[in-house]
């Protein structure tokens, strides 16, 4: 009898991103729950330095922080420090997130953070990365070997560390972090509701919007940069209050809006109106949360990483779609090495 198995050297189209957005959400659980490293005793800001997915976690991560801790937190550009001189980081916590942590201005970020007075803390997946020893110390983000090119199991591993970060400087929401794992290691895998149509919409799309508000802008980010990179479909990640200056002008041209809404405080009623104005001009609005039994044990960082963890099977089917396979587009590479 033949074995019909396809041979381990034949690729299966967006075979690793199946396998990949599938351990997702068991990868955000487990990063949620790690054991952060020493923080100082007296931090005054709190900044983030990354490149793509990673930035786009970060994105999720600032404005949790900021919410929970009254602390600035803010992106720094990696070339104030790999093209420019640096600034001054005196009693700073500087989070350098990156799942390769080997991209060359990420390595003298780090170094430049650490000269400019900051606690440099890396947010790695690659054990032993130059980031790593360039660092004060890591948090690991626990997500396992990542093979396809775009990252997924990694950025939900980012979002999850972050929390834990975030759990350990301000106790109060330790307690909602350990459930709000719970509920995405638990439900994250399951399909989006609509999943199929979706893809078929996102496939068949010219132009997309992605739009959120505070953590949802972040998953915004990420959802538009999968679209770009597995779909080379152009999408663009907006804010719910940006969308509604220049952007708005372009939803007559018959765009695809995909509104994400993570039950952040304070962001249903812009959500909705700019969901209703994109609308009015003429786009083709989904609306995509997490169920109404889920919300109230998630936090916005957590409904986030769910989103993203739904999202990603949608992405990767309209890809294929489209003909594209999502584990190896043919301009990119693993590991970005950028200056």
């Amino acid at each position: 009898m033949t074995d019909e198995r396809p041979s381990e050297s034949r690729h299966v189209p967006g075979h690793l991103m199946a396998a990949e957005t599938a351990e997702a959400p068991a990868a955000f659980g487990r990063a949620a729950l790690s054991e952060p490293p020493p923080l100082p005793a007296t931090i005054r800001a709190i900044h983030t330095v990354a490149r793509g997915s990673s930035d786009a976690a970060a994105t999720v991560l600032a404005y949790e922080f900021m919410r929970e801790t009254g602390l600035p937190c803010t992106s720094l550009p990696p070339s104030v420090f790999s093209l420019g001189r640096g600034v001054r980081l005196d009693g700073a916590l500087v989070l350098v997130l990156s799942q390769s942590g080997a991209s060359d201005d990420l390595v003298r970020a780090a170094r430049g953070a650490r000269a400019g007075g900051a606690t440099v803390l890396a947010l790695t997946n690659a054990d032993a990365s130059p980031v790593e020893a360039e660092a004060h110390a890591r948090l690991p983000l626990l997500a396992g070997p990542e093979r396809a090119v775009p990252a997924t199991k990694s950025v939900a591993a980012a979002i999850g560390a972050g929390a834990a970060l975030l759990a350990a400087l301000a106790p109060a929401y330790a307690l909602r972090l350990r459930e709000a794992a719970a509920v995405v290691a638990r439900s994250g895998g399951q399909p989006l509701a609509d999943a199929d149509a979706l893809a078929a919409t996102l496939a068949a799309a010219r132009s997309v919007y992605v739009v959120g508000r505070d953590t949802g802008l972040g998953a915004a980010q990420e959802v538009a940069l999968k679209l770009k990179e597995c779909c080379a479909l152009h999408a663009e990640a907006h804010s719910a209050s940006e969308v509604l200056h220049g952007p708005l002008q372009l939803a007559a041209e018959g765009i695809t809006a995909l509104v994400l809404d993570t039950g952040a405080p304070g962001t249903a009623e812009s959500l909705e109106i700019a969901a209703g104005r994109l609308e009015q001009e003429g786009a083709a609005v989904h609306r995509l949360a997490p169920l109404p039994e889920e919300r109230d044990a998630l936090t916005p960082a957590a409904a986030a990483a769910l989103l993203l963890c739904r999202l990603y099977p949608v992405v990767r089917a309209a890809a294929l779609a489209r003909g594209h396979d999502p584990d190896a587009p043919p301009a990119l590479a693993k590991v970005t090495r950028t200056t």
